[in-house]
């Protein structure tokens, strides 16, 4: 008997022998900078067919690579599906508490390694100590979890009886799915859709962002040496679309699960219910695409609580969460106090080597840093800037803390996703016009209401349209089985990772009727 799922707490780093842990795993991830990384197809280690290579960077200091990579081409994807789709024959009947004791045993040794798995975040996307260390804290939860659920659903399921019949209904994998991560939570999303699909009977074709290729690495390592069998996992690195959307378009495919951006989900979407000869199903699709997220502070908010959620949820990580504060709203009677609370505590930021654990370290890369400073341009004739607004100093992508205030609700630094940590506030008249604001995008993923007024926090309950709620605490920072985290509208199909129901997803059911 499992004992109850419980959350993988965090790592204290003032403790001086966590912070010496940490450090040394700094150093041996260090030490393997460079090193050479193959694909991963039918269980054997492979060059690409290209016998082409990239490189991943490590954003807090251009000069160093992380890891080279290969870069696969349609051929080798072509391999990973058929291997994926031989593996699902004898996979899909593997039981369900063997699936299940994979997953658990991969949670052991997760935690084992927590250090290592930080350590290679922070070099390879940019994320301070506590943000890696909440990483995979998060992997190791949807590993425990998700063995947990696939148990539940694989109990014998109620149905009404009914006189001279035995009945059954219970649930089977679909095929080969497609996951495709994103960068921000290189570990945690990657391995939260790719072990869902499974624990639930199905394998895998992993194409991780090509900025986080050699954290997808280490987790297929892990689960190679947990003794997955061959084929129920096949890792596909490289850069570029057309394999993307090869993977996407191929008859062989059953299912792709995805998060990223807007454009891309919707691609993902129209190219998969285009149906390719051979094709024998209607192809599924769970996505997740981003959000413009608010965060509404209330003339009867408790300031210095709200002030500092948003600077957390607006520039943790460099802003580069899908859940991270773009926009502030504040009712007007509290403004101009409030705005000043906020741009005194972003100027206070240090930034900084993510190895160094500065509170803000480097954006992504040079596409994204260029994108950010666009869009800073922009604001500069859309809102009045108050801090920030250009790049900081060192061998990265650095960019300061950015606000803007007086930004008109339509504006496109309030209406677009930048995915930086560039804040958009925004005056409301009362209430109830801060939630008129705060649903004016085409997005609905998080949100978050400051205040200590019980009608008006049931209102936002009912009214603020958004698959994440909080209220009185940050809109970043969901945790497995206690925030269910999916959005609406074009944040996505509101899959609610790490919820109860997430699972079914990945499964269809079966009913079977036996006269008696």
């Amino acid at each position: 008997m499992l004992p109850e799922f419980r959350n993988e707490p965090f790592t204290c780093f003032t403790c001086e022998e966590n912070k010496r842990k940490m450090e040394e795993a700094l150093e041996r991830v260090h030490s393997r900078f460079g090193e050479r990384n193959k694909l991963y197809i039918n269980g054997e280690w492979v060059s690409s067919s290209s016998g082409e290579t990239f490189n991943s960077i490590n954003p807090s200091n251009k000069d160093e690579v992380v890891g080279v990579f290969e870069r696969a081409n349609t051929d080798d994807a072509e391999r990973a599906i058929q291997a994926a789709l031989k593996a699902f024959e004898e996979w899909r009947f593997y039981p369900p508490e063997e699936r299940a004791a994979i997953l658990l045993k991969a949670a052991k040794r997760m935690r084992e390694r927590k250090f290592e798995f930080a350590a290679w975040m922070v070099y390879e996307v940019g994320k301070n100590w506590a943000e890696a260390d909440a990483d995979v804290a998060e992997a190791i939860d949807y590993l425990e979890f998700y063995a947990r659920e696939m148990l539940r659903y694989s109990e014998r399921q109620p149905l009404t009886p009914y006189p001279g019949e035995f009945n059954e209904y219970f649930y089977i994998p679909l095929g080969v799915v497609v996951v495709i991560p994103p960068w921000n939570f290189p570990l945690a999303i990657m391995l939260g859709m790719s072990t869902a699909a499974i624990v639930t009977g199905n394998t895998v074709v992993l194409k991780p962002a090509s900025d986080a290729p050699a954290i997808a690495t280490r987790f297929v390592e892990l689960m190679e040496e947990v003794g997955l069998p061959r084929g129920v996992l096949n890792l596909i690195t490289g850069p570029g679309g057309k394999i993307g959307d090869f993977l996407v378009s191929h008859p062989k495919t059953r299912m792709i699960a995805f998060t990223g951006s807007r454009e891309i989900g919707l691609r993902i979407v129209e190219l998969a219910a285009k149906t390719s000869p051979g094709q024998i199903w209607i192809k599924r699709v769970i996505a997740e695409m981003g959000g413009k997220d608010a965060i509404i502070v209330d003339s009867e908010a408790e300031l210095e609580d709200a002030a500092a959620g948003v600077i957390a949820s607006a520039f943790g990580y460099q802003g580069q969460k899908c859940s991270a504060c773009s926009r502030l709203i504040v009712v007007e009677d509290v403004y101009d106090k409030f705005l000043e609370m906020v741009v005194e505590r972003a100027r206070k930021i240090e930034i900084g080597p993510a190895d160094k654990n500065y509170f803000m370290g480097p954006v992504i890369n040079g596409a994204a840093e260029a994108k950010i400073l666009e869009y800073i341009e922009i604001g500069k004739n859309e809102g009045k800037l108050l801090c920030g607004g250009e790049k900081a100093e060192g061998n990265g992508f650095y960019i300061k803390p950015t606000i803007f205030a007086d930004v008109s609700p339509t504006a496109r630094i309030a209406q677009e996703e930048i995915f930086g940590p560039v804040l958009s506030v925004i005056k409301a008249r009362d209430f109830d016009h801060a939630i008129e604001i705060a649903n004016g995008t085409q997005y609905g993923l998080t949100g978050s209401v400051y205040t200590l007024n019980r009608k008006k926090i049931e209102k936002a309950k009912r009214l603020f349209h958004v698959g994440n709620l909080y209220i009185n605490r940050k809109c970043t920072g969901a945790l497995v089985d206690v925030h269910p985290f999916g959005g609406f509208n074009m944040s996505g199909t509101d899959s609610k990772a790490g919820g109860r129901d997430y699972l079914l997803l990945f499964l269809q059911g079966k009913s079977v009727s036996e006269r008696l």
